[in-house]
């Protein structure tokens, strides 16, 4: 098991994106604008990033 982890930061508000987006970025664990969460970097956490690149902003 890898024990590398990636810190998501919610830079820009969800207000006015699609809803599957807002889901993405609750499901990070990102609540409120500049919350920072610390995540297991793992292929699937890595796509939700991606998903939502334009809302985040990621440092491994």
């Amino acid at each position: 098991m890898s024990d590398k982890k990636v810190k998501v930061t919610l830079v820009k508000s969800v207000i006015g994106t699609k809803q599957s987006h807002r889901a993405t970025v609750r499901g990070l664990g990102l609540r409120r604008l500049h919350h920072t969460v610390e995540l297991q970097d793992t292929p699937a956490v890595r796509g939700m990033i991606t998903k939502v690149a334009y809302l985040v902003k990621c440092e491994a």
